[in-house]
């Protein structure tokens, strides 16, 4: 292993916390500090803010000093996401998005949206951008790829943002370690606390999945063999 694609898990963090870590916080880190460049007091829009990486984008909007709208598909995984910071909620699957979003902001927009989503629900969430905001494309957990419309773009005078956390590690190994440091040491001093909702046995991988297909998981589930997390 590289060792530049490590990080030092914090004294307080126990295995199965730190299995889930790395890649959901760092791929977060690393959209809104060096893609979107989050700056204090902007509005930040997450979509499947309940899940992994929608989770911690929350969290780090907030350490970032963003207020953060979380969008997810239950009032269950709301209160979720209202535990862990975010200020505003939007149920997407009974509200409108969009008139939502117009609402909260006052008409101004999301200055940054994160989008692990996709599908029909990009269709919406990019109509909600604020001018020169950045949309960041993180996944397609929804299955389908979207097509963007660029005359949006331009109307919006916004920015389209790919962000490939895998390839960052491997083509700036030391600007990672230094974001890694610091989620280290915001775990450290508990303005990040990384929810692991459930622990499966490594034969159970299987249904683990299922679970996450089935958008039943909240943060993080981590596979646990006989030696520890997977």
């Amino acid at each position: 292993m590289d060792p530049s694609r490590l990080m030092r898990t914090p004294a307080a963090m126990d295995s199965i916390t730190a299995a889930g870590f790395t890649m959901t916080y760092g791929t977060s880190h690393y959209a809104l500090k060096d893609r979107a460049d989050l700056r204090a007091g902007e509005t930040l829009l997450v979509l499947g803010a309940a899940g992994g990486v929608g989770l911690a984008a929350v969290e780090i909007g907030k350490a970032m000093g963003a207020r953060v709208i979380a969008a997810a598909s239950s009032d269950e995984k709301l209160e979720v996401c209202r535990r862990y910071g975010a200020d505003e909620c939007v149920n997407y699957e009974r509200e409108s998005l969009k008139d939502r979003i117009r609402e909260i902001t006052g008409g101004h927009g999301a200055d940054v949206i994160y989008d692990p989503v996709g599908g029909d629900l990009f269709d919406v969430a990019f109509r909600t951008i604020a001018w020169e905001g950045r949309y960041l494309v993180i996944g397609f957990a929804a299955g389908r790829i979207p097509s963007l419309p660029m005359n949006l773009v331009l109307l919006k005078g916004c920015q389209v943002v790919g962000v490939f956390w895998g390839s960052f590690t491997a083509r700036d190994p030391e600007r990672n370690q230094k974001n890694l440091a610091e989620l280290a040491e915001w775990c450290a001093n508990g303005t990040l606390k990384p929810l692991v909702s459930a622990t499966y046995p490594l034969e159970q991988a299987g249904t683990a999945l299922r679970s996450m297909l089935d958008r039943k998981v909240t943060g993080k589930v981590v596979l646990v063999t006989n030696r520890g997390a997977a």
